[in-house]
């Protein structure tokens, strides 16, 4: 074999092109190429705000639901609010202080919500807006809020504190009454139930196990409820002569308000009953508990915790009492919280529950009660984006208008069984009303797709070795690359693995996977370390070996056969099984890179494919280029690289291959990689097909590539490559590359049509249809052939646009100096194309193209996490996003178009909905006052009844969503128009109604008079006696 160094090539293309780069100019631009092309894109076209967030809340910690408006809002640990409704209504709002959100209470029906938080903060959202903003706020200063409550269709806002006292905020003024409900002993109060009925009574639960009947109008304890254990959760029965306590113990205990201080009634659900009559064996708390009836059956009590201290490592339980059935529903994750949904808001009438929603550390369940089995609901949110940890992330904003139709008619085929046939109970809101083009601002999932099915999971102790070069999940997917227009995606793997995927609309079994083994070779010279310190040492070095050391075609088990010399080792072992592969993406090629003399291979660091071309490249210390093209599953086909790669392929059987290496502690290393059709060297006049490389050092080399003719030809023939010279240099590693045509119009890589693979026909036909299938490529190809083209290079401290084929730059721009870029695009807007960057101080910046003149530089957000430069991702028609949390997406716009209709694409939380008629109360307890008779409680709480509050014990901040606020925030011109002329419409309707009862009554009024005038007539003669 022939020996090949790229090292060596890399050196030389550098010297050969120095002569050409010295005489490149640097900033100066000639007036003539000032004006080559117009640009359209300006300052004013650009603005950067948040759109939407998704995925499931990040460490949530209470939850509250509006059973009218039919809304689900989740607090987290960080201050972040989310809001649910029908799919596509979401939003996302943040408390300023950042303290944990410890309870949430809506006021129910009115657009309204009430947070409590950690740092003794109370504020009042209004939901009335699209975008929800703080009216009230109230911070407490000398006591810690543990508990709030707020009944139905109450001004009056009870708040619990730590030393046991209860203070009562109206939450219209968001103002302390004067009353204060004080026990003398400093306990916590961890529970408050108003009384469901509409009477002077509240109950009050503290954590030692006391339970106090307060009499609101006298002020003082009516009764008072001992229990030995502490009390966790206190909860009312519907009339209100009864409550249920969950306690510590794991035991629940059912009192009557006028008992004889003693439980009617003790349970332990999940403890084992001792035979001698002695008391049950405890357990672990019940954390919350619910009691809820309906008017046909018994009571639902439904319950979190309780479970044995025996059953260790069993799952976090949510447990159902209905009758005599005890049903233990095994959650995935830890439980947070738990609400009962009820076909009324009014706690004094049936409940009536249909449906628990269980908020979990991870995940959102909602389990239906009133089918057998109690199956849950399936999710129409994107809450799963984290079902395994998120390692990388692409955007794209402008796919072929039948890819998501196509992703979602096989991803519904993928949806599990079991669901409830009922529609999801969180529907609230109202989407897609706008006038705008809003659906992009929705994410549902289409798809998924589980790599680690292409491999064996079975894997032995010297297999589970191999992988020690890497700490991840080995599996982990580490970078993508998806063809829209093919539909062909590449996965690279931390295993050193790319899998190569076609989308297919049928099922197909394979047999075999097809795969390619790539071996590298080292051998060790002395040379100066980078690091070195200016003594000499030694340090691996890598040059292609004397042979490449393969053996003959393996089957599929021993491609991880141990060898004496530790060779020929994958990371993965790939199945060797037939593969049933349901209809989507299917696996058409495993690309591996195996260890060589006990060095693990290195893990691929960039990746880039083209579809046209057939061709696929990656980096890790080694550069790999693999011809995916054409093959067939005969063992007579084989494929002969060009010198630079080299692959021996027999597909019938397995796939090796052997490439030679870049030092892996060279001061210069490949950093990205961009296909292209091109002007290959200076002064070309006709367009070739080429391979962009940019190093680490600012290098962009230029590889020309010889593709043969489809069919056969290219199947027997190799891809010719042919170094052509450096192009540019730049300062830091090259980030992007992308081209314009001549009319600053950017030029997509070349790409070929998505066709089915897996077609219905014999050999013969197969061929013919490969033959003829069409092949697309960039628009430069239909130009004329003296027409020149715009390369556009961006590293990881400027940009530079370099003219072609004359390959002088004609301009430059240093975007940063004291940080570096992380994330840098070319991206197409609705006014033309500009170059995007993410810099790692934070900034967010736009530059024209070709003309690089800065139009947008806002400090947005500081990098503080990996996890955002891991996941940030521009695309065009100004979208971006990032994973803000482990579990959360973030998508952002720079468009100013976008920021301007954003209040119209999204959703409204509140729609108007008429509130339930009250329960019917009876005639004759109505009448006989057989029931408690309802309290203006503003005879109790008002500043004339209770006076004024201390001011010292809250204070009392004015939120910026007050009436100015709602104000600012306006739906715009367009929902300003649309609401005018319904009120005139309203108006009208009302006057018209009115003209029609006034001649009513006009014509009323002069019968009436006619009939008295009749009537007068016939009695003027008559006597009184005669009447």
């Amino acid at each position: 074999m022939k020996k090949f160094n790229i090292r060596k090539v890399l050196d030389g293309l550098k010297e050969a092109s120095s002569s050409s780069s010295s005489s490149t100019p640097s900033v100066q631009v000639g007036p003539q190429e000032n004006n080559l092309i117009q640009e359209t894109l300006q300052s004013e076209h650009f603005q950067l705000c948040k759109t939407v967030r998704h995925g499931f809340p990040y460490q949530p910690s209470s939850m509250a639901f509006d059973p009218v408006q039919k809304i689900l809002a989740i607090g987290t640990q960080n201050g972040a609010l989310r809001l649910f409704g029908c799919p596509g209504v979401e939003c996302y709002c943040q408390h300023e202080s950042g303290a944990a959100v410890i309870q949430l209470q809506f006021l129910i029906n009115e657009g309204a919500l009430v947070s409590a938080l950690a740092d003794d903060s109370v504020h009042l959202w209004n939901l009335r807006q699209k975008r929800p903003a703080v009216l009230h706020s109230l911070k407490f200063n000398k006591e810690r809020i543990t508990f709030c409550h707020l009944p139905f269709q109450s001004k009056w806002l009870y708040i619990g504190t730590e030393r046991g006292n209860i203070h009562i905020v109206n939450v219209e003024s968001f103002m302390l009454s004067g009353y204060v409900i004080m026990w003398n002993k400093a306990i916590e109060l961890i529970s408050r139930i108003d009384h469901p009925v509409p009477v002077l009574f509240l109950i009050i639960g503290f954590e030692s196990g006391i339970v106090v009947l307060w009499d609101l109008k006298s002020k003082k304890a009516d009764y008072r409820y001992t229990y030995d254990e502490a009390i966790h959760s206190v909860a009312w029965h519907h009339e209100g002569k009864q409550f249920i306590c969950s306690h510590s113990d794991g035991t629940l205990t059912i009192w009557n308000i006028r008992g004889q201080g003693k439980p009617i009634q003790t349970i332990t659900p999940h403890g084992k009953q001792p035979k001698d009559g002695k008391k049950p064996e405890s357990c672990k708390p019940i954390l919350k508990v619910e009691y809820k009836t309906t008017r046909i059956g018994d009571p639902f009590i439904i319950f979190s915790g309780g479970l044995s201290y025996d059953t260790v490592g069993r799952r976090p339980c949510l447990t159902v009492m209905h009758g005599k059935s005890i049903a233990v529903l095994e959650m995935d994750y830890p439980i947070v919280d738990f609400l009962t949904l009820c076909e009324t808001p009014y706690p004094n009438d049936f409940q009536e529950p249909y449906a628990v929603v269980v908020l979990l550390e991870k995940d959102l369940v909602v389990i239906d009660l009133a089918q057998n089995g109690y199956p849950i609901f399936e999710n129409p949110y994107p809450l799963t984006i984290h079902e395994s940890p998120v390692t990388c992330c692409e955007y794209f904003a402008d796919c072929p208008v039948d890819l998501i139709p196509a992703l979602y008619s096989v991803g519904s085929r993928q949806k599990r069984q079991g669901y409830s046939k009922k529609e999801w109970p969180i529907s609230g809101g109202n989407w897609g009303q706008g006038t705008q083009n809003d659906k992009h601002l929705m994410l549902q999932v289409l798809y998924k797709l589980k790599t680690a099915k292409v491999f064996d999971r079975n894997r032995s102790k010297e297999d589970k070795g191999s992988t020690e070069g890497s700490d991840e999940d080995p599996f982990a997917i580490q970078i993508m690359a998806f063809c829209p227009e093919s539909r062909m995606l590449c996965v690279a793997g931390v295993s050193a693995n790319v899998i190569i995927y076609r989308f297919s609309k049928l099922e197909v079994t394979t047999e075999v996977v097809q795969l390619l083994e790539l071996r590298m070779q080292y051998e060790l010279n002395e040379m100066e370390s980078p690091d070195g310190g200016g003594g000499e040492q030694t340090s691996a070095h890598p040059t292609p070996g004397a042979s490449p050391q393969t053996s003959g075609p393996p089957s599929h088990p021993s491609t991880s056969s141990n060898n004496s010399d530790g060779g020929n080792i994958p990371c993965l072992k790939v199945r060797s099984t037939p593969l049933k592969q349901s209809a989507g993406f299917q696996v058409d090629l495993v690309v591996q890179s195996v260890w060589v003399s006990g060095e693990p291979p290195q893990q691929i660091t960039s990746l880039v494919l083209n579809s046209s071309y057939g061709l696929l490249r990656y980096i890790c210390s080694a550069v790999g280029l693999c011809d995916i093209n054409e093959y067939s599953a005969t063992s007579e086909d084989r494929c002969k690289s060009p010198t630079s790669d080299h692959r021996d392929n027999s597909f019938s059987r397995s796939r090796s291959s052997s490439v030679t290496s870049i030092d892996k502690e060279a001061r210069e290393a490949i950093s990205s990689f961009h296909f292209c059709e091109t002007f290959a060297r200076k002064g070309d006049c006709t367009l070739t097909p080429c391979l962009y490389v940019g190093t680490s050092l600012g290098s962009v080399l230029v590889l020309a590539l010889t593709l043969p003719a489809a069919g056969e030809q290219r199947q027997l023939q190799p891809v010719i490559i042919s170094p052509t010279g450096m192009l540019v240099r730049l300062k830091g590693s090259i980030m992007r590359m992308a081209f314009l045509d001549s009319t600053g119009s950017l030029l997509p890589s070349a790409f070929e049509p998505w066709y089915e693979p897996n077609i219905t026909a014999d050999g013969e036909e197969r061929e013919k249809i490969r033959k003829r299938r069409p092949v697309s490529v960039s628009p430069s190809s239909s130009q004329e052939l003296n027409e020149s083209q715009l390369a556009v290079v961006c590293s990881e401290k400027q940009a530079k646009v370099i003219s072609l084929p004359s390959q002088t730059c004609i301009y430059k721009h240093s975007i940063t100096e004291n940080s570096f870029i992380l994330r840098a695009d070319v991206v197409q807007m609705n006014q033309g194309v500009c170059l995007a960057c993410f810099c790692a101080n934070g900034h967010i910046m736009t530059l024209s193209v070709p003309g690089l003149r800065p139009l947008m530089d806002v400090n947005y957000l500081p990098l503080t996490d990996m996890r955002i430069a891991r996941t940030f991702c521009f695309t065009n028609l100004g979208q971006a996003m990032y994973l803000c949390s482990p579990t959360e997406i973030q998508r952002i716009t720079y468009s100013q178009e976008t920021c301007e209709n954003l209040q119209e694409m999204l959703g409204e939380l509140f729609t108007p909905v008429e509130t339930p008629e009250a329960p019917n109360r009876g005639f004759f307890k109505g009448l006989f006052g057989g029931g408690a008779q309802s309290l203006d409680r503003e005879e109790l709480f008002g500043e004339i009844a209770a006076g004024k509050a201390s001011r010292s014990l809250a204070q009392h901040i004015p939120g910026p969503g007050g009436l100015e606020g709602m104000k600012g925030a306006a739906s715009g011109i367009v929902g300003d128009l649309a609401r005018a002329r319904i009120a005139l419409d309203e108006r009208g309707q009302k006057l018209g109604e009115l003209d029609e009862r006034t001649a009513a009554m006009m014509a009323s009024a002069d019968s009436f008079s006619k009939h008295a005038h009749d009537m007068m007539l016939k009695c003027k003669d008559k006597k009184w006696y005669q009447f």
